[in-house]
């Protein structure tokens, strides 16, 4: 058996067992949360981030804002964020763009995230000759990525070359997917399409998404052609013209970085613009960052109130790994309700050219 052979065996063997992604309908996790309340520690500050995002939810003039960092869409909550955005809990989503297309779009066209042999680890090398990438305990094959850059590359090519906001290509992605292009459909980019919820990506190129962009603009300069590119200025633009809409707001974080210094920041844009705007009022952010580290996105909602963003009244740290307290949050969320008479801002609708 030549070695070829016996990598794609052991790669066929690795990749076996797929992530199930949980979905907040699934199970009711109000006992947990009210359980929860009456503790310490880390679980009672799950329970008061869970009111916190309720309230965001039940306070009528509130706008609340789903911010995605890290890789717990390929863990297990891809389907959480996407029901965020189908049942109303969420009007807007600022994400990594590993978030959004090498998970999320890369399932939408068919592909999954694997469970690696948690007692049985595979050295790194091992993984890279079977072009097998890894997250932690997840896996994700290569050559199906590469094709994720490769679809990407031919929207690219089929779209008008000019400047677009990482705002504005996502909702092409999400077009396209709706029109039959889809292989796993309700995808979260599809569903926020259909929903009028727009998706930014603050710094989208760091993503599979690049390749394809980079691959379509080095092919169209051979070319002599002129190409696409992505408005990194538009896209803090549009959320801060979102933010001025919006008036009250509030903010679901999981995890940190770009995404949520993103979005606080729209605030002191808006006032830089002229505009009376409030800091965020609702706060929720779970991360497992050492506020020590204030350098490496730790800092606290309470730090971020100095700088004119977010109002300490309903703020929570939750410091915890998010696949084990975000299913609870929106699963309590979803269950109390407050989403059937909530008023759907699909803030799209901004954008729309007359």
């Amino acid at each position: 058996m030549t070695a070829d052979v016996v990598n794609s065996n052991r790669k066929a063997q690795l990749l076996s067992t797929t992530v199930e992604h949980v979905a907040i309908d699934q199970y009711d996790a109000r006992p947990v949360i009210d359980a929860m309340r009456q503790m310490s520690f880390t679980s009672r500050d799950t329970a008061r981030a869970a009111d916190i995002l309720s309230l965001s939810l039940e306070d009528a003039g509130c706008s609340t804002w789903l911010i995605l960092a890290g890789s717990t869409s390929a863990g297990g909550c891809m389907h959480i964020y996407r029901d965020m955005v189908k049942y109303g809990l969420t009007d807007v989503v600022v994400a990594t763009g590993a978030s959004i297309v090498d998970m999320d779009f890369f399932e939408a066209l068919g592909f999954k995230h694997y469970q690696s042999e948690a007692q049985n680890p595979v050295d790194d090398r091992d993984l890279r000759a079977m072009y097998i990438d890894r997250i932690y305990d997840t896996y994700i094959d290569e050559e199906e990525l590469q094709a994720c850059d490769e679809t990407i590359f031919q929207l690219c090519n089929a779209l008008e070359p000019r400047p677009y906001s990482s705002r504005e290509f996502i909702h092409e992605m999400g077009k396209w997917l709706a029109d039959g292009n889809a292989k796993k459909p309700d995808s979260l980019i599809e569903t926020a399409y259909k929903e009028g919820v727009p998706i930014f990506c603050p710094a989208f190129v760091d993503s599979s998404a690049g390749f394809g962009l980079v691959k379509h603009q080095v092919e169209r300069m051979k070319e002599g052609k002129p190409y696409l590119t992505i408005d990194a200025v538009a896209d803090f633009r549009e959320l801060t013209d979102i933010k001025i809409a919006a008036g009250t707001t509030g903010l679901f974080m999981v995890g940190g970085g770009v995404p949520k210094n993103f979005a606080q920041d729209t605030v002191v844009c808006a006032e830089i613009l002229g505009h009376e705007v409030d800091m965020h009022k609702y706060a929720v952010q779970i991360t497992v960052a050492d506020v020590r580290d204030g350098a490496c996105s730790s800092s606290t909602l309470k730090e971020a109130c100095s700088w004119g963003k977010v109002d300490v009244t309903w703020e929570q740290m939750v410091f915890a790994e998010a696949t084990t307290v975000v299913p609870l949050i929106a699963s309590d969320a979803w269950h109390r309700g407050s989403w059937k008479t909530r008023e759907r801002r699909r803030w799209a609708k901004l954008f729309v050219k007359a």
